[in-house]
């Protein structure tokens, strides 16, 4: 057996740098990691998504350039399309790999399970450390679907390895996955359906985001089926077929499954740890990330924490603080995300509904994308900017941004909130003319009257 001074069991955005940094100051540091290393982000997340979803939008804004007066013939070269994707990951790929082995992580590439609270084993390497930490996240949650595990279905884990363009595309599930990988494919020639569960699209947001994005997938020619469920999979001759609740039958060539996350804490033996999972089996943490067990840590969405690369990231640097004396928590940063459909859905802090909910004396002002010059001039006006404000400290408390590029316009807010500004900063900023941040003060000017636009049925 071998000893060290810290373990990180997964190679997530969290527990790189973390392994990185550590074994830069001249600790050992053994990382275990049963995949590629990189973790979701990088081999099937963000990276692939966000590459391949330049090639559709690319696509999908050609096709509506028609409304700008140019007619455009787009031809997709599906190959190349992926085939860029796949490089693109595996160059990302390689830098980890480069960057663990300069920093000097020992890097064991098997699946790591406990065997008692502070000492790991991976195929043929067992490691005693005082410090571990658990970085093992999510993998795609597959519902029990009658003739479905007999099938060659999509999860956004194999989507990338597509070699082909599927003619006709099946997708289950609305949260922002199958959005935005199922408006992806139906810009580059996919005839796509999408069958939601509940009444709407991204249900944790808004309803007028919801509905926001129904009318741009609709423009995109996606066939939404809201209130069913999938009663019956099969697949003969290349062709999935799915029977819904509602009595209609869905065929396809593809059929993308993208339902939920589970955590990946199956394999970790945590019963020899005294390390305690939820009932859902995500691992339990404090407000310092560590786990019912001293000495053991996790971070990132396998410990519950909200599913992105930039969250994990700072988990790493609060834990990392936390380990050296510093005083951070969980949960000390204003968290902003994005949505990368088109529009884009830019996230901030709480919606108005939200603050309400905590007691908080609110308002929320909102301007739709069509009051806006830039988005006029450029032919995208659907969407809206909504802020949300605390009336009795005026400091801004929220943003919803739907719109062209909002997940880049979202900082402006995460910033002002993560100073306390109030709204009155961003009124009596002067941003640049004709631009889609210019809306911004405007936006914030609309507190100035007494007659002004609020959030919707308010």
């Amino acid at each position: 057996m071998e000893t060290a001074d810290v373990i990180v069991i997964g190679s997530g955005q969290g527990g790189i740098p973390l392994a990185a940094d550590f074994a830069k100051e001249g600790r050992k540091v053994v990382l275990f990691e049963r995949d590629a290393l990189g973790g979701s982000c990088i081999n099937y997340g963000c990276t692939p998504s966000k590459a391949f979803l330049a090639a559709a939008h690319a696509a999908g804004r050609a096709h509506r350039a028609a409304n700008l007066g140019v007619h455009a013939q787009v031809e997709v070269d599906f190959p190349a399309v992926m085939e860029r994707v796949r490089g693109i990951r595996h160059q990302f790929n390689q830098g980890i790999k480069q960057r663990l082995d300069g920093a000097g992580v020992t890097v064991v590439c098997a699946e790591a399970s406990f065997s008692d609270r502070h000492t790991v084993t991976g195929g043929d390497v067992t490691v005693q450390a005082p410090i571990v930490v658990i970085n093992t996240g999510t993998s795609s949650l597959i519902p029990n679907l009658p003739g479905l595990a007999e099938t060659p279905y999509l999860t956004n884990r194999n989507f990338f390895d597509l070699q082909e363009l599927p003619p006709r595309l099946l997708v289950i599930g609305g949260g922002y996955i199958g959005l935005e990988l199922g408006q992806g494919l139906a810009r580059l020639g996919s005839q796509t359906h999408l069958i939601v569960r509940g009444d709407r699209l991204l249900s944790q947001e808004e309803p007028d985001v919801s509905a926001t994005l129904a009318e741009a997938l609709g423009q995109d020619g996606i066939s939404l089926h809201f209130n069913a469920t999938t009663e019956q999979v099969t697949h003969a001759s290349g062709v999935f077929t799915l029977e819904l609740s509602t009595g209609e039958s869905l065929q396809g060539e593809a059929l993308l499954v993208v339902t939920g996350r589970k955590p990946n804490t199956s394999a970790l033996n945590v019963a020899a740890t005294g390390v305690e999972l939820d009932r859902q089996g995500f691992v339990t943490i404090d407000e310092q990330f560590q786990t019912t067990c001293p000495g053991v840590y996790a971070i990132g969405d396998v410990a519950k924490q909200p599913a992105f690369t930039h969250v994990s990231w700072e988990d790493y640097r609060r834990l990392k603080a936390i380990l050296c004396g510093e005083q951070r928590t969980r949960d000390d940063r204003v968290l902003g995300y994005a949505v990368y459909t088109e529009p884009q859905v830019g996230r901030v802090g709480m919606t108005f509904d939200q603050a309400k909910q905590h007691g908080i004396n609110a308002r929320c002002v909102t301007l739709p994308m069509s009051s806006i010059a830039r988005a006029i001039e450029w032919g995208h006006d659907l969407g809206f900017y909504r802020m949300v404000i605390d009336q009795d400290s005026d400091r801004i408390l929220g943003a919803t941004l739907v719109g062209y590029e909002t997940a880049e316009l979202v900082h402006v807010f995460l910033s002002l909130m993560e100073t306390k500004a109030t709204w009155q900063v961003l009124e009596q900023s002067v941003h640049i003319h004709p631009t889609y941040g210019e809306a911004l003060p405007s936006l914030a000017r609309l507190l100035l009257g007494d007659d002004m636009p609020s959030c919707p049925n308010r």
